[in-house]
């Protein structure tokens, strides 16, 4: 199976947006004559792989590929070109292996190529180390990429901390040129919705960018596609990601880490039993079509799942065999034929769940889930502190340690003084006291505070409805199926914007972080409400009121800022295919994430 998903099922031409992000590079590097050798920002050689293959990049003459490292290019190929994200430290590199070559007298010719865009901090650098001068710049406008048919992501993996704890605001003003990059694809999208302070901001700056676009008397109005964009600031919701997500896809990432839509595991997992073999790439995508099937289920069903299939295969194989060919139609051995080709992905999965099941029937994992929807349910605070206590005195992994107490801080209220003072020291004599970064970025970020006031946790929860009581996992009637009995705080504020707006909740909305608006474009555009108090007034406008186009459902945007799990992911999803259910839904994100994830973005060490 390919690593670029198939997007011919997307609810808008997202191939058109991969197609020009191929057509962009393809110019770049037909800018510079000859072979050449690429050198990537580590980070980015896994997204780019989400739009160019390397049979692309060898037809318009890359000889080799190459990671920026310290160690200088081993090429003699005199056209190097760097594809950097905008990093100081990134230029630093870039400068030390120019001045390597310069001492050896080797000409060469160099191209740094910015993504999304070069930054004057930057060419400062280059300046400062003395070789702005030997360099050509360029930039390769690359915002979204597409990851699957149904989510987009600019992959910024520091968006969130560079946001809520060091006031860098480059990745909400890459999302706004990102959104104004969309609507200039699929037309101006008619209803923006948004809560928290970092969604005010994005369509703050995508108000900006419209107004500073000079209009085309003779360009064609493009009929919108998009017809509602749900803005969410993840600090809005922080308790989802710190929960363990309990769909098929989102335990692959908890335990082996989802990266640019493939998952890299270990042969013996896959049935390889060979020494020497390096680990086996797995792309996850819906070009598979049995991960298509099992994605999004609750992973206590996908076993069963398998079983069936397996059986089905099984007794589809005996009916073949045992009735003997000559009782058998064309039609029915053309439809076994179909099924054998099935059977590398039923192997896969089956290893897959296999392997996963070895950490979800473990006792420890059974323990810590508890303690988790003990907490999302308001109790037990004294068992969860001492479980957290035990845990930093067992020395576990310090983000494991930090994502149990995040949760009981964020449902608590915060902690209690003398348990945060306690709790600070412990980190800090265990874990190093370079972590008092860590703990200063935790508070920042909201992620971790002393108790100062009754927790409105409960009223959320109740008002939300939050905590789903016997729900059917296999036969799910509600989002909360993802964490096995909590709905997702963030799909309840998009079930509630597309079901007569954020109004009917209003009392429970204000206690939520930041303001709230609800936003007309187009025709109408100065047509806006803004809520400092969290409230959504009348007269805005709804998305209910949105007529299908061309008989078709209407297509919702939903943007988290500061990253989305592939829970949240999932539920969305659900939502999608219920029966009634007048829209389809497309996310895009900063980054796709999970607790880890996200506290290792925040993790300062020495």
């Amino acid at each position: 199976m390919a690593q670029i998903p198939s997007l011919d099922h997307a609810p808008i031409n997202l191939s058109a947006l991969r197609e020009q992000a191929q057509k962009e590079l393809i110019q770049i590097l037909s800018s510079v004559r000859g072979k050449k050798v690429l050198v990537l920002d580590p980070k980015l050689s896994g997204p780019l792989a989400l739009v160019a293959q390397p049979s692309l990049l060898k037809e318009n003459g890359v000889e080799n590929l190459y990671h920026l490292s310290a160690d200088p290019v081993a090429s003699e190929c005199k056209n190097v070109i760097y594809l950097m994200r905008p990093r100081m430290g990134l230029m630093k590199l870039i400068s030390s292996q120019i001045q390597q070559d310069n001492i050896q007298k080797l000409q060469k010719n160099y191209t740094v190529v910015f993504l999304p865009r070069r930054t004057i901090i930057c060419e400062k650098v280059l300046e400062e180390e003395g070789i702005l001068g030997s360099v050509t710049i360029l930039e390769y406008p690359l915002y979204l990429i597409p990851f699957d048919e149904d989510v987009l992501s600019l992959e910024l993996d520091m968006a969130f901390k560079e946001t809520k704890v060091d006031g860098d605001l480059s990745a909400l003003w890459y999302l706004g040129r990102a959104i104004t990059l969309l609507q200039a694809q699929f037309g101006v999208i008619p209803n923006i919705k948004g809560k928290g302070k970092a969604a005010v901001q994005v369509a703050d700056i995508l108000n900006r960018m419209q107004r500073e676009q000079m209009p085309d008397a003779n360009a064609a109005v493009v009929t919108p596609e998009i017809d509602t964009m749900i803005l969410i600031d993840r600090q809005v919701d922080l308790v989802t990601p710190m929960c363990w997500q309990l769909t098929y896809e989102g335990l692959i990432d908890e335990f082996l880490t989802i990266s640019n839509g493939a998952v890299e595991l270990d042969p013996t997992i896959m049935g390889i039993a060979q020494s020497g073999v390096k680990k086996a790439k797995v792309p996850l995508n819906s070009s598979d079509k049995l991960y298509r099937e099992l994605r999004d289920l609750n992973f206590g069903v996908v076993g069963q799942v398998l079983r069936n299939k397996a059986t089905s295969m099984k007794q589809d194989y005996n009916d073949v065999t045992g009735g003997g060919p000559q009782h058998q139609s064309v039609s029915e051995l053309k439809d076994f034929v179909k099924k054998l080709n099935a059977l590398p992905e039923l192997t896969r999965h089956t290893n897959i769940a296999q392997h996963l099941s070895t950490f979800t029937t473990k006792s420890k994992f059974l323990t810590r889930l508890s303690i988790e929807q003990t907490l999302v349910e308001g109790l037990s605070y004294d068992i969860s502190f001492e479980f957290v206590e035990e845990m930093i005195h067992r020395q576990e992994p310090i983000t494991s340690v930090l994502r149990l107490l995040v949760l009981l801080s964020l449902t608590s209220g915060g902690l209690q003084k003398k348990h945060f003072d306690y709790l600070r020291r412990e980190v800090l004599h265990t874990y190093g006291f370079e972590h008092m970064f860590t703990l200063s970025n935790l508070e920042k970020a909201g992620l971790l505070k002393k108790q100062e006031a009754k927790s409105s946790w409960q009223n959320i929860k109740r008002g939300f409805r939050l905590v789903v009581e016997d729900q059917d996992d296999a036969n799910p009637t509600d989002v909360s199926y993802v964490y096995s009995g909590y709905a997702p705080l963030s799909i309840r504020l998009v079930q509630h914007a597309l079901k007569g707006g954020w109004k009917a909740v209003d009392e429970v909305f204000k206690l939520l972080p930041g303001q709230s608006f609800d936003r007309k474009q187009g025709s109408q555009a100065d047509q806006s409400v803004l809520s400092r108090d969290g409230s959504a007034r009348e007269g805005s406008v709804t998305a209910d009121s949105a007529p299908a186009v061309d008989g078709r459902r209407a297509v919702v945007l939903v943007v988290f800022i500061g990253g989305v799990t592939y829970a949240e992911i999932s539920a969305l999803r659900f939502l999608g295919a219920q029966e009634g259910m007048k829209y389809d839904f497309v996310i895009a994100t900063t980054k796709l994430i999970n607790g880890t994830s996200l506290l290792k973005s925040m993790v300062e060490e020495s």
